[in-house]
This record gives C-alpha cells, sequence and structure tokens, in this order.
C-alpha cells in the first residue's frame, strides 16, 4: 500500500497550556503503528489557535500537499464548532479556511453534527475550495466515531473516488454508517 497521503488533525481542548496524551493522539497513533497512515496532531482551545494551526500547516510544512485529510475533533452544535465556550458557524469555519482547502476533505468526528442542506454545503465548499466535507448526523460521547472515522482515512489512501469510497465504507461497515449516520457532502 502507498501511504503517501497524509492526516492533519486539529484537536479543540479546554486549555492548551495542560499537556495531556488525548484519546484522539492516541488513537491516531495505533492507526499509525497498525496501518502505516502518518499524521500530525494539534490542539487548540481558541479560534485563533485554529487559525494559527492552519497557517502553521499552509506556509510552514513543506508537505501540505500531502495532507489530504484535515481531521477535526471538535465538541459543538449542529454546524458549528465550539472553542473557548463560544459557537463559531460553518460559514465563519469557511470564511477562516477561504481558499486554503483546494483538493482537502475536511472531516468531522462525531464530537458534533455535520448537517448541511446542498445550498450549506455547495457555499463551504465553494469557499474553502476544499473536494469534500464529511462527518455525522449523530454527535455522541457514548459511541465516538474513530473506529469509523479511520476506516475512512484507510479507505482514502487507495482510493481516489469519494463515491467509491462511501459506497465500500457502507458495504464493510454499514452498521456503524447507520448508527452514526455517516455523512459525505461534495
Amino acid at each position: 500500500m502507498d501511504q503517501d497521503k497524509f492526516i492533519f488533525c486539529l484537536e479543540a481542548v479546554a486549555d492548551v497550556e495542560i499537556e495531556t496524551t488525548t484519546k484522539t493522539l492516541e488513537n491516531l497513533e495505533n492507526l499509525a503503528f497498525h496501518l502505516g497512515i502518518t499524521s500530525i496532531h494539534k490542539t487548540c482551545d481558541t479560534i485563533e489557535g485554529l487559525e494559527e494551526s492552519l497557517q502553521t500547516l499552509l506556509y510552514d510544512d513543506h508537505n501540505f500537499k500531502d495532507y489530504e485529510i484535515i481531521y477535526l475533533v471538535m465538541p459543538g452544535e449542529a454546524n458549528s464548532i465550539c472553542l473557548n465556550n463560544y459557537y463559531y458557524s460553518f460559514e465563519e469555519i469557511a470564511e477562516l479556511f477561504e481558499g486554503k482547502m483546494k483538493g482537502k476533505i475536511l472531516h468531522f468526528a462525531n464530537t458534533k453534527l455535520v448537517n448541511l442542506s446542498t445550498e450549506e454545503a455547495q457555499y463551504f465548499l465553494d469557499v474553502t475550495g476544499a473536494s469534500a466535507v464529511s462527518g455525522y448526523g449523530m454527535a455522541s460521547k457514548q459511541f465516538p466515531s474513530h473506529h469509523l472515522d479511520y476506516a475512512f482515512f484507510n479507505l482514502c489512501q487507495d482510493e481516489d473516488d469519494l463515491r467509491t469510497i462511501v459506497e465500500e465504507l457502507h458495504q464493510k461497515h454499514y452498521a456503524l454508517c447507520k448508527l452514526l449516520d455517516f455523512r459525505l457532502y461534495y
């Protein structure tokens, strides 16, 4: 398997000054160990921290073109993320990422809902330049999405056609896709 596509994970935490190994980081380490998928994990506690991490990735990381998936592990409500007790809409996130996500898949863990109308999805994709945005129709701490997230990431390593990826994901993990209500907008 040619593992030349990477994952950039941004995870919301209460305070970036407190160093801790999150469950997301542990899971990404397992993903690297078992499937050989390389990732970078950053934490943020404010929108400025999110923006700074993104800027660093865009302008300082010479491998940016190899990051196919931007994995966002952040709480929130439907179509918004929450950082430092402030909610940012998908429109605000799109403007933050404006033109910077060309060819990327922005994937949200099920720590928040992704429930976009056709118009909202198209706006997000047009403004960011992303090839797709994905996530879940069910937010749940009881049923974390990391197993399905990683199955999705693994399929993205071998396949470029989004429709084929979603079909295979549903074939291999139908019950989990239905339980978490996996969604992909492209």
